[in-house]
């Protein structure tokens, strides 16, 4: 599992995106170019981890090829938390989906940044409630994809 800045070179695939919450976790998928993110689904959590097998299954079957997962930190930049419980969730996510490689990434105002689209999308409060974590989830995922093609994928197999 690594941090945002580093990494493997880029794979041409999908990428999954993940905004972990206490009770939902908001799940987007990029297209196959790596170019688009797109909401996928709400899980929500289960203590008998149901939902962490559910997120290894949509891995096989989409054939994702790196998941990112919203590490979210204070605005002063220290970690929380919340913090502490997505980089657990990484962590169990990691250990059952092999090689592909997961990734924290900073997410700091990525839910008030989805409600401000979904507002702007004429989506009112009270119906955000059933997208939110799956709009935070694609600001997660369009955020890292648009910050890979900014800085390039590294031909020597490094990220820039």
């Amino acid at each position: 599992m690594t941090t945002e800045g580093s990494g493997p070179a880029w794979v041409p695939g999908r990428r999954l995106g993940v905004d972990v919450g206490t009770v939902r976790v908001g799940l987007a998928l990029s297209d196959a170019t790596g170019m688009l993110a797109s909401p996928l689904e709400t899980v929500r959590r289960a203590k008998d981890q149901r939902d962490l097998d559910h997120l290894a299954e949509l891995v096989v079957t989409h054939e994702v090829v790196e998941v990112v997962v919203g590490l979210p930190k204070h605005l002063s930049g220290a970690s929380g938390a919340s913090a502490r419980d997505a980089s657990a969730y990484a962590e169990a996510l990691a250990s059952r989906i092999g090689n592909v490689p997961v990734h924290l990434v900073d997410e700091r105002l990525s839910t008030v940044t989805a409600a401000s689209h979904l507002r702007a999308g004429g989506i009112d409060a009270r119906h955000q409630r059933s997208v939110i974590d799956q709009a935070a989830a694609v600001v997660i995922l369009q955020s890292h994809l648009d910050e890979r093609r900014r800085t390039g994928p590294d031909l020597r197999g490094r990220h820039s």
